[in-house]
């Protein structure tokens, strides 16, 4: 995760800041585009689309289970090694925790105070429509601003910032085609505004580079190799009624290059 994508995402973030904030209504018009002739969302009504969305987090689920797996079963088997390296599972965990589940979902959908796009005056709801930084709105909880799923789908540019080099650029592309296709469909449905998606991916991708820079990238705070096995090696031989874990209880150094 270089520094070039760090300036593209303040860049998203001021233009989009600027574009939603001087012209607010540029969200009810693009909100307008998914209602049918009746001033419906219709695609609530579609069972594709509904079965589509119930099931897009799934993919979130198959990237961040290793993670999960690899440290539940170091804890019960400390001498083996791990599924994935340590520093990986933990970076994993980590930014899923962080980003669409404290940032978005702990604290920006509960303080917000945003309306949903069905339920503004102008889309045919009764509450008062309120611009990306005004958090003077009705919605007491699980708020329109940033959409959550959305954050979850452009949660995958974590794991696809551990691909190989050669495929990262476009498991990078995957990554945020992902989580704009999870946007749209929820913008679809009338539950999020245009700027809560792009919000919701600035904001999990700046946690996720500041991770992956800490765990990583920058000197002062960078992992020794195979730091985690072996703090969760001992944890579990802990847990199991033993001191210490012999030198063959963590796993051997990861061959994962720097990024």
């Amino acid at each position: 995760m270089s520094r070039n994508g760090l300036i593209a995402a303040l860049a998203v973030a001021l233009l989009t800041g600027l574009l939603f904030g001087l012209w607010p209504q540029l969200d009810i018009a693009i909100a307008e585009t998914f209602r049918n002739a009746a001033g419906q969302f219709g695609a609530r009504d579609i069972g594709f689309l509904n079965q589509l969305r119930s099931k897009s987090m799934w993919v979130v689920g198959a990237l961040a289970a290793p993670a999960f797996i690899a440290v539940i079963g170091k804890l019960i088997v400390p001498r083996r090694r791990m599924l994935i390296p340590g520093s990986a599972a933990l970076f994993l965990i980590s930014t899923l925790a962080l980003a669409p589940g404290l940032a978005v979902n702990g604290i920006f959908k509960e303080h917000s105070g945003r309306p949903r796009p069905v339920q503004v005056e102008e889309l045919g709801g009764p509450e008062d429509f309120k611009a990306w930084y005004d958090f003077s709105g009705a919605c007491v909880q699980n708020c329109s601003f940033v959409s959550g799923e959305a954050s979850g789908g452009y949660w995958t540019i974590a794991p696809a910032a551990l691909a190989p080099p050669q495929w990262r650029a476009a498991a990078y592309a995957a990554a945020i085609a992902y989580g704009t296709a999870v946007g749209l469909l929820r913008m679809a449905f009338g539950g999020h505004f245009a700027s809560d998606v792009i919000f919701a991916g600035v904001v999990t991708f700046l946690i996720v580079w500041i991770v992956h820079g800490l765990i990583y990238r920058w000197p002062r705070t960078r992992l020794p190799e195979g730091a985690v096995e072996g703090w969760l090696a001992r944890a579990g031989l802990r847990l199991r009624g033993q001191r210490s874990a012999p030198a063959a209880a963590t796993s051997p150094p990861s061959s994962e290059p720097p990024l």
